[in-house]
């Protein structure tokens, strides 16, 4: 992901910010007991992810699937997914395993939320729908010209989106983080409607991590910035973050890790989830890395 790439990182604060007081509130008020975690990386192509493939490997998917228990599907934000397509994708994949589809670009970046958008994610939600128990969350990341001026827009297209399909949303338009009323109002809204609001850390945008939760699910998109040292100390911090959601109530925790260049996407995500495992006391399945040219097995990814 190039969205916020910076040419020199380590002049960047990546300090998180303290939660707001909405956020400490919502998670109070969460019920019942249990905590889900999908980790994951945007793609599962061999030719991004360079080297996580052993030789010989017929199908990414279904390899990816095994060592992930999850991906933010981001194919389907460049083409319309077909039933079809998405019935195959579940079928290579085990039991447990989730997809996060983002929304096609025709609704979120031709069309932009107008009101013939609603037809087009009618139609969206429909192919999805067949992933059935494998349908994680879809997400809708609008351009970054969509700006509270298009509020009506939003809120139109939220209040009639098709219901059984859970809804994430990314806004990256700047005022909607500089004006506290629309900032405000767009928490609102995705809290009535029990939504997801994405949030980005990434190196050139500070302010996408406004650590805002309206519903009690995270949904983390971390993009890397391809130095190990700041993205492992990055990841550190999330780690502390997250376990003080886990104790005031979060339910869910969806947390994708990109890089500039992805190659390295599975490396950070190995360190991710061995580090999860042992602070939250989980046991998901930490990624290898194979041994393609020794020829002698699989061995961590770090």
């Amino acid at each position: 992901m190039k969205f916020g790439q910076v040419a020199d990182p380590g002049g960047i604060n990546f300090k998180l910010p303290k939660d707001p007081a909405a956020t400490t509130e919502l998670l109070s008020k969460a019920k019942g007991k249990g905590f889900e975690v999908s980790v994951g990386c945007a793609k599962w192509n061999k030719t991004d992810l360079k080297g996580f493939y052993p030789k010989g490997v017929k199908d990414e998917l279904e390899y990816y699937a095994g060592q992930f228990n999850s991906i933010e599907l981001n194919a389907t934000f460049y083409n319309m997914p077909t039933a079809d397509q998405v019935i195959k994708w579940k079928e290579k994949t085990p039991k447990g395993f989730k997809f996060f589809p983002k929304l096609t670009n025709s609704i979120s970046h031709v069309k932009r939320l107008t009101p013939d958008s609603l037809p087009v994610a009618e139609t969206f939600c429909n192919a999805i729908a067949n992933f059935e128990e494998k349908l994680g969350m879809a997400f809708l990341q609008l351009h970054d010209k969509f700006s509270p001026k298009e509020f009506e827009k939003l809120t139109n297209f939220i209040e009639h989106f098709p219901k059984g399909i859970p809804l994430a949303v990314e806004v990256r338009n700047e005022n909607w983080f500089a004006d506290p009323l629309h900032w405000s109002a767009f928490c609102d809204l995705l809290q009535k409607k029990k939504m997801a609001n994405i949030i980005v850390d990434t190196a050139g945008r500070r302010d996408m991590v406004h650590m805002r939760l309206t519903s009690p699910e995270a949904f983390i998109r971390f993009v890397g910035c391809n130095d190990d040292a700041i993205d492992k100390k990055r990841l550190d911090d999330w780690l502390k973050r997250i376990k003080k959601w886990q104790e005031e109530g979060l339910k869910k925790l969806y947390f994708f890790v990109h890089q500039n260049v992805e190659l390295s996407s599975p490396l950070l995500s190995a360190y991710f989830i061995e580090k999860l495992n042992k602070i939250l006391d989980l046991n998901l399945h930490i990624p290898q890395m194979p041994d393609n040219d020794k020829g002698k097995g699989q061995g961590k990814l770090f």
